[in-house]
């Protein structure tokens, strides 16, 4: 069950797990089946307290790995049944230590599950330390892999620079994004490769590039290539995300499409001409195509 109000969720005692959770990576998975795991032996259920848009998303303007349908598809997928996803504005973002103590107080938290790094209230000013004064506290140290921490923010920074392989490995699968097909300027089926033009919004982080990937939708699944910049060939423009599926035939306008991205190709560049751009879209295609064994 999915909530946006305290006042919405059911009563009675309950384990809380609290955090942006964005891309809800193998950090945020170790921190979760350890609140899951102390839910059971409670015999209580575990909600996840998140914020929607995860507060840097608002309070920096960074983009985000999941959205809202993202992110509880994945808590989901981890056994968690209730879900309060607050929306985190100026209102939000203004709230007291104490204010946030008191949503804690009214969903009847037995115990609270955070990461070491986790703060709340304006100005960050609440830890987990003050988290005491509702329930006992379980404060989770980051995990780390190959000696390094596993966050967001380092994965933002992966993908910003096309390292999906490396994501995947944080993540525990590889990263993905979803939007419905819009019409494009024709130069994929022109160029006799043709391509699904995807809508994302805008916030969502795109690793830029090209890249071998998987497509699913109500159309079934396919193996691809995606390209997501802004086109430089043609004169650049605003970011899109375009994936040719191998061995489709048919339209897909109105459709929503699912991407994971699996392997990083090439970086976007200029051609001279459509010509050189189409001489490479095939080797993109062959690339692609060796990948997968095809």
């Amino acid at each position: 069950m999915l909530f946006s109000e305290v006042a919405d969720v059911p009563q009675g005692p309950k384990v809380v797990a609290v955090g942006s959770f964005d891309g809800v990576h193998l950090g945020h998975q170790h921190l979760l089946r350890q609140a899951l795991a102390e839910a059971k032996a409670l015999k209580e259920p575990l909600l996840v307290y998140t914020f929607d848009p995860p507060a840097k998303v608002f309070t920096r303007g960074e983009g985000f790995l999941m959205d809202l349908t993202e992110k509880v598809e994945a808590l989901r997928a981890l056994g968690v049944e209730l879900i309060l996803a607050v929306p985190f504005n100026e209102t939000f973002a203004r709230r007291r230590a104490e204010e946030f103590l008191e949503d804690l107080r009214a969903l009847g938290a037995s115990r609270i599950h955070v990461g070491e790094d986790f703060r709340f209230g304006q100005g960050r000013r609440g830890g987990p330390e003050d988290l005491a004064q509702v329930a006992p506290v379980r404060t989770v140290p980051l995990l780390t892999l190959g000696g390094e921490p596993v966050k967001s923010s380092h994965i933002r920074a992966l993908l910003q620079e096309g390292r999906v392989e490396e994501a995947r490995h944080l993540l525990g699968r590889p990263y993905g994004a979803y939007g419905v097909v819009v019409e494009g300027d024709g130069l994929g089926r022109r160029l006799a490769f043709p391509t699904a033009n995807l809508a994302v919004h805008p916030k969502k982080v795109l690793p830029p590039g090209v890249y071998a990937v998987e497509a699913q939708g109500a159309f079934g699944r396919y193996r691809g290539v995606a390209n997501v910049g802004t086109r430089p060939t043609l004169g650049g423009g605003e970011r899109r995300l375009e994936v040719h599926l191998l061995g489709f035939a048919g339209e897909l306008y109105g459709e929503e499409v699912r991407v994971s991205f699996l392997k990083h190709l090439r970086e976007e560049k200029r051609f001279a001409n459509p010509e050189e751009l189409k001489a490479q879209i095939a080797r993109d295609v062959m690339a692609a195509r060796a990948y997968f064994g095809l």
